[in-house]
C-alpha cells in the first residue's frame, strides 16, 4: 500500500509553474510600460501643443498596471480622459475623432497601425507583437480623476478612476507583498481554462481580483498558494456566489443600491452604483460555482494524494495540463 506524500505538490512547484508558465515575465512587462510610457509622453506633448485638442491626459490601466497580467495576454489598456463636444457616446464619429488624434499625437506611426475597433482605438506594435487598446473616459476636471469609462463590454458608459482603481489594489498588493496577486493571477488562469472547455463561460478579470480583495481584507493570507486558491474556490461555493461585494475604501455600505441589482452582485470599489456582475445571469452564476466546485475537490484530492502522479492529475483539473509539478 502507497504511503502518502507530504505534501504532494510543492508550494515552491506552484510558484515555478506560475513564474514560468502563467505570469508576464518582467522584460516583456517592461518592454510594454516603455511603449506605453512612449505613447503617453507623445500624447502628452500634443495635448501641451493643442490645448484646445479635447485630450486631457491619459493613464496606463487594466492588468498591466496592477501587476496582474498573464502571459498569455497581448492587449495593454490605456485610458484616454477626452474633452468631447459631442454625444458622450462610443460611436464612429468619436472613435475616428480619437483616431485622427492619435495618429497627429503619434506621426511616425502609420495609419494601419491606429486603427478604431468596436469600443476603442486600437494601436498596433507590429515588431513588438502587442496592441495598445485607449479606451475614451469622458472628462470633465474632476480632481480625483473620476470621468465615464466605456465600457469594452457594451458600449455604455459609468463612472470611475483610474488612479483610484490602482491605489485599491496597491494597497491590496503592499499588505501581502508579492502574494496577492500571484493568486490573482492563479484564479485567472484557471479562468481561461474553463473559458477555453466552454465557450458560455464567463468570469471577469476584475471579479476575480475583487473576490480576492474581500478574502484580503476579511484575513486571508495568499503567501500559500494552494491554501490561498482553496479558499477562493470554497468563497465561491459557499456563498453561491449569492452574497454581495462591495468595499469601504471610497464610499459608505448605505450608499450603495438598497434592492437588487442583479444575479451577482460584486461592487465597484470606485463606483457605488457599478455592479461589474450585472450582466452575468443564473447560467453564468451557475457555470461558475460548478466549475470552482470542481477545482476545490480536486485541489483537496491533490493534498491528500499518495503519489505525485495523482496529485499532478489533479492540479491539472485546475490548471490545465500543461502543470507537471
Amino acid at each position: 500500500m502507497s504511503t502518502p506524500i507530504d505534501p504532494p505538490i510543492t508550494h515552491a512547484e506552484i510558484r515555478r509553474f506560475a513564474e514560468d508558465r502563467v505570469n508576464l515575465d518582467r522584460e516583456t512587462a517592461k518592454e510594454r510600460r516603455e511603449k506605453v510610457g512612449a505613447l503617453r509622453e507623445q500624447l502628452k506633448k500634443y495635448m501641451t501643443e493643442h490645448p484646445t485638442c479635447g485630450l486631457a491626459k491619459s493613464y496606463l490601466s487594466g492588468s498591466l498596471a496592477k501587476g496582474t497580467a498573464l502571459k498569455t495576454c497581448s492587449d495593454v489598456d490605456v485610458a484616454l480622459y477626452i474633452t468631447y463636444d459631442g454625444e458622450k457616446k462610443v460611436d464612429a464619429k468619436l472613435l475616428n475623432w480619437i483616431a485622427e488624434r492619435l495618429r497627429k499625437a503619434y506621426p511616425q506611426m502609420s495609419a494601419d497601425q491606429i486603427k478604431p475597433k468596436t469600443y476603442s482605438v486600437g494601436i498596433e506594435y507590429k515588431t513588438a507583437g502587442i496592441e495598445i487598446d485607449v479606451v475614451p473616459v469622458f472628462y470633465e476636471g474632476d480632481p480625483k480623476d473620476r470621468g465615464l469609462l466605456v465600457s469594452q463590454d457594451d458600449g455604455s458608459t459609468l463612472m470611475t478612476s483610474i488612479p483610484m482603481h490602482l491605489e485599491f489594489i496597491r494597497k491590496r498588493k503592499s499588505a501581502q507583498d508579492t502574494h496577492f496577486v500571484q493568486v490573482v493571477r492563479l484564479i485567472k488562469w484557471w479562468a481561461a481554462e474553463q473559458k477555453a472547455k466552454d465557450a458560455n463561460f464567463r468570469f471577469k478579470s476584475f471579479m476575480v481580483e475583487l473576490i480576492c480583495a474581500h478574502l484580503a481584507d476579511n484575513g486571508q493570507d495568499f503567501s500559500d498558494y494552494r491554501k490561498g486558491m482553496e479558499a477562493f474556490f470554497n468563497y465561491v461555493v459557499s456563498t453561491g456566489l449569492k452574497k454581495r461585494i462591495a468595499f469601504k475604501d471610497y464610499y459608505q455600505p448605505s450608499e450603495l443600491p438598497a434592492n437588487s441589482t442583479g444575479i451577482v452582485e460584486i461592487f465597484d470599489p470606485v463606483n457605488a452604483k457599478n455592479n461589474v456582475a450585472s450582466q452575468y445571469t443564473e447560467n453564468h452564476r451557475r457555470l461558475i460555482v460548478d466549475a470552482a466546485q470542481d477545482a476545490l475537490n480536486a485541489l483537496i484530492e491533490a493534498h491528500t494524494s499518495s503519489t505525485k502522479a495523482d496529485a499532478v492529475a489533479m492540479w491539472q483539473v485546475v490548471l490545465g495540463t500543461s502543470f507537471r509539478g
